[in-house]
């Protein structure tokens, strides 16, 4: 695995406003994280059609430039752990620019999960392939199986189980909380914005939006 795993810059919205990009809706959002109410817990079990989803405490980032210690923040809220995304920023050297990638994360994670349960993986390909995409499910099933969240980097537009649109064009990250059909369909946390913190993707799509960039696993 190289050290230098995708050092592409994790650009939300002020970024865009400088490279020409467009983002779907977390600008104003992101901003109302403190008024957000957090999303329903989901349930922990096991269900029989190989499903299982994680419980958790739901936080908006605070502005359009922490999506990296947002997702970590909403990822680690599985294990019961509320750490402060500010000390997080700091520990991933997050600026304005965002989060430059997600080997910056991995640590961030292995420190507050208290031993090197993370490592990263990357998709270099401009699109994933069918091996890169059932290693990206079997690492989901078997981290959300251990009762941990997978973080994502991703960039470019996806569409949800539910037929709606996102769009990251700068770049994001978010959190991988459940899934079912045995990873098949994913469930997404997405600090962007409140109103749309969670929603289903199937593998192909997550594996293609995360292509160029990686995620950090267990």
């Amino acid at each position: 695995m190289r050290t230098d795993l995708i050092r592409k810059t994790a650009l939300t919205a002020a970024g865009l406003a400088f490279t020409g990009g467009a983002i779907a809706g977390p600008v104003t959002a992101a901003y109302a994280a403190s008024e957000a109410k957090p999303a329903t817990q989901t349930q922990t079990d096991r269900k029989p059609s190989g499903e299982r989803q994680l419980g958790v405490r739901y936080e908006a980032q605070p502005n359009f430039y922490y999506c990296g210690p947002a997702a970590t923040r909403n990822a680690l809220s599985v294990q019961g752990k509320n750490i402060n995304v500010d000390d997080m920023a700091k520990e991933m050297g997050t600026t304005e620019a965002g989060t430059n990638s997600i080997n910056d994360i991995t640590p961030v994670l292995n420190k507050e999960t208290g031993k090197n349960a993370y490592h990263s993986v990357e998709i270099s390909n401009p699109n994933a392939d069918d091996k890169q995409t059932d290693t990206l499910r079997a690492d989901i099933v078997r981290t959300v199986d251990d009762g941990r969240a997978v973080v994502a980097n991703i960039a470019g537009t996806s569409t949800d189980t539910d037929g709606n649109t996102h769009s990251y064009e700068g770049g994001h990250y978010i959190s991988v909380v459940g899934y079912r059909d045995n990873g098949t369909t994913v469930t997404i946390a997405d600090s962007a914005d409140p109103n749309t913190a969670s929603y289903q993707i199937s593998i192909e799509h997550l594996a293609d939006w995360i292509a160029t960039r990686g995620y950090a696993t267990s």
